[in-house]
């Protein structure tokens, strides 16, 4: 988790010239599509002269939203948002939003929030009722852990795992599973990335319990921040390359330098090609994904669990690792796929019924209550119900909800199997069953108004793994001429993995570290040095 200084780095001087350069972005994540943008805007280089090269048919990474009414949509997952991203939020406020060529993304966003605002009344059930939550239950001793985990140094805790730093009582407090399902931590996660969550989003912590200050998007991620931007991007004349691989990258490397040389992939024709990079030409990897060889199951079959054999992000930072050893080392965050993996599952229904249970449960109108966390489920389920609708193309009286859990090995209370060996039929079985509405969806179930289809992400928490300095490349690697590592596995200081505003980082490092422009990054929010913040986390603590 090392720290980055840009004075250590022994790099060409930076391009002042760009208009004959040509710029390769590997992935199409959004740290690749901030990139693309900051190169356009700040760094003046032409928009025909950028490639996104993408495995995949469609752009966007970890910002997803498919399917149908007809089949059933999908969602693997949602990244949180709040006020204070502001990497993430300058970018959107030059994107046109996906309905209103007039209004940005970023205002979209905010008018909406202002709208619907998150005050979860139903965050945590147990035996299919509502718990206070007001207080987190903590006891003396880990308030005291957590107050000496806050003024440890981050060096101190290299490869440390959460479990190693709190006792066993500490996971049964209403403080961690809100903590954990709230932000995905496993017991086994990295404690240096729980310090930087517990540091970076103290604004929040008074208003954890009812999910106060996190922000949603009109539509699911996809439509509403991917859509627009390559919207965007492709007004500029930037290529978007899909179905192309990258499956090793060439460096000249010596005892100064570091530079990239060659591009090889295979083409949408299946074909091997190699790209030679030119003296003006860069390339931006996004090492790793968490998204990386997702599988979709059905309603009547459960999801394979693939493996990194089948995942070209890893296998691609895998080869580039042992090129050089400042290129990080992919084996601690992807080796260990029991630990990293979990399901998750989306939920489309054709009847009002459940939608109109859950608001009158939780006294929460859809898009306000946010995660409702099941603490007494084996799995630990969780679900989320969006605004409606959360998909444009989503008719009226279609209705969907998101959800996941986070122990997928464990067998269910209802259904006496693992998570991860159930079919969508089974997952909504346990789920009617966890929320006592048993009575209440069978008949919904029966009259074939619902389908349910989960997914199998392998590495979704791989970036929570416990590591140390130098396990994530520095985003311009001391030496490096002409790239950069962006996205989840590169190295920011003071920033958190699992957020869009951590890879929207990662791309205004690398444009303004390697282009002349008159920008600089802009600061993390450090919500931690300010007095009245300290003081009403101190308050919501203790109560």
């Amino acid at each position: 988790m090392g720290n980055y200084n840009w004075e250590d780095n022994v790099m060409q001087i930076r391009d002042k010239h760009p208009n004959d350069s040509t710029v390769y972005l590997i992935g199409s994540g959004i740290a690749s599509l901030a990139s693309a943008v900051y190169l356009i805007k700040d760094a003046g280089v032409p928009g025909e002269n950028i490639h996104i090269l993408e495995q995949n048919e469609i752009p966007g990474g970890a910002l997803d939203g498919s399917g149908d009414p007809d089949d059933g949509f999908i969602i693997r997952g949602g990244r949180m948002h709040e006020e204070h991203f502001v990497c993430y939020w300058d970018l959107l406020s030059n994107i046109p939003s996906y309905d209103d060529p007039n209004i940005s993304v970023k205002d979209e966003s905010f008018e909406f929030n202002s709208r619907y605002i998150a005050h979860a009344q139903a965050r945590l059930l147990k035996d299919g009722k509502i718990m206070d939550a007001s207080s987190f239950g903590l006891s003396f001793k880990d308030k005291a852990d957590l107050l000496k985990l806050t003024c440890a140094s981050e060096e101190s805790l290299d490869n440390v795992r959460i479990e190693d730093w709190f006792n066993e009582a500490f996971f049964t407090t209403h403080y961690w599973y809100l903590w954990a399902t709230m932000f995905a931590f496993q017991t086994w996660s990295s404690v240096a990335v729980m310090r930087r969550y517990m540091k970076r989003f103290i604004h929040l912590l008074e208003g954890m319990p009812r999910l106060g200050g996190v922000m949603r998007t009109k539509y699911n991620q996809y439509h509403s921040v991917v859509v627009p931007l390559r919207r965007y991007l492709e007004g500029f004349g930037v290529h978007f390359n899909m179905q192309t691989q990258v499956i090793d990258i060439d460096f000249a490397v010596s005892v100064d330098t570091k530079t990239a040389t060659a591009i090889h992939v295979i083409n949408e024709s299946g074909h091997e090609d190699t790209i030679n990079l030119g003296d003006k030409d860069y390339v931006f990897i996004t090492n790793g994904s968490i998204t990386e060889s997702t599988d979709n199951g059905s309603w009547t079959d459960a999801p394979m669990l693939k493996d990194k054999a089948s995942s070209g992000a890893w296998t691609l930072w895998e080869k580039i690792a042992k090129k050089d050893r400042a290129f990080g080392h992919p084996g601690v965050f992807s080796d260990n796929i029991d630990l990293q993996k979990w399901y998750s599952y989306t939920v489309t229904l054709r009847d009002d019924t459940f939608h109109d249970y859950m608001e009158d449960f939780s006294g929460n109108l859809s898009g306000t209550g946010g995660l409702v966390t099941m603490t007494d489920s084996s799995w630990l389920m969780s679900i989320v119900i969006a605004r409606q609708p959360h998909f444009p193309n989503q008719p009226q009286g279609i209705k969907v909800f998101w959800g996941y859990a986070l122990y997928p090995d464990n067998v269910g209370d209802y259904v006496k199997k693992k998570m991860s060996e159930c079919n969508g039929e089974e997952i909504l079985q346990e789920l009617w069953y966890q929320l006592k509405i048993q009575a209440l969806m069978q008949p919904v179930v029966d009259a074939g108004k619902v389908n349910c289809i989960p997914v199998a992400m392998p590495f979704i928490d791989s970036l929570f793994m416990p590591c140390g300095k130098g396990d994530r490349p520095d985003v311009i690697p001391n030496g490096a001429t002409n790239f950069a590592f962006i996205g989840q596995f590169a190295e920011v200081p003071k920033d958190c993995v699992f957020t869009v505003e951590y890879s929207v980082r990662c791309a205004q490092t690398a444009v303004y570290g390697l282009f002349a422009t008159d920008k600089e990054v802009l600061p993390v929010y450090d919500s931690i040095h300010r007095p009245s913040v300290l003081l009403r986390a101190m308050r919501a603590i203790n109560r």
